[in-house]
């Protein structure tokens, strides 16, 4: 069963403001081990960019922002042009990301998707990683309402909602083999708890509105995914 009442470092206020910097900087790491984002681009991601105009990616709760990072680097050694906005509610997440180096077409800021929404905003594509496992109930409703708007722009259409899929082995082995690799930061602490707040496959499909799908990846890693009406 979930443990939501289970609440991560990063996300109080008031956490050591070093430690949690140190946290956004071993993301990129630690997503590198066990995300999978490499594979969802090119299975998924990249099949729908076009060439023959700039394409549009959203990620929500964007944390240190290496994910779009990532996307932005292999979108541009495949010869497309993305145009990445990346948004984050934590005005810490969002300036530790913007005072890296700067990558071109990637814009980071302070944001929730409804504010999007409200903004009359669109994208081809939208994503997060590892955001589902923080949001209740209503959040998370309140999240795939926003994501089926903010992606029915022209275009491709498709939503990627990417998290952990928690189960007794994903605990044990991230407590074996990827937690003791990463300190002076909250990932160890936090990653073990967001393996505990997270959904089975089949908690998540048991959630999902009708239009959403939710596919598996291994190790351990769920897909909640939404195509827009009409689009292939």
């Amino acid at each position: 069963m979930r443990e939501v009442q289970l609440a991560e470092r990063m996300d109080d206020p008031q956490c050591d403001l070093q430690e949690l910097n140190q946290t956004y900087a071993q993301f990129g790491a630690v997503n590198g081990l066990v995300a999978g984002w490499r594979q969802v681009y090119r299975q998924f991601l990249r099949p729908r960019l076009l060439a023959s105009r700039p394409n549009t990616l959203l990620d929500i709760g964007c944390g240190g922002g290496d994910v779009p990072r990532a996307l932005a680097r292999w979108a541009a050694r495949d010869g497309f042009t993305v145009r990445i906005t990346a948004i984050d509610a934590d005005a810490r997440a969002v300036a530790f990301a913007g005072a890296q180096p700067p990558v071109s077409g990637l814009h980071f800021r302070q944001a929730m998707s409804g504010d999007l929404v409200q903004e009359g905003q669109r994208f081809d594509l939208v994503i997060s990683n590892h955001l589902l496992h923080h949001l209740t109930a209503p959040e998370l409703d309140a999240l795939l309402a926003d994501s089926e708007v903010l992606c029915s722009g022209l275009g491709s259409g498709l939503v990627v909602h990417s998290d952990i899929q928690r189960s007794p082995l994903a605990y044990l082995g991230f407590r074996a083999g990827i937690a003791p690799l990463f300190r002076g930061s909250f990932i160890g602490e936090d990653g073990l708890l967001s393996i505990r707040r997270s959904f089975t496959a089949a908690e998540l499909r048991g959630l999902a509105p009708t239009a959403w799908t939710v596919r598996t990846l291994i190790p351990f890693r769920n897909l909640l995914m939404y195509e827009a009406p009409g689009r292939g």
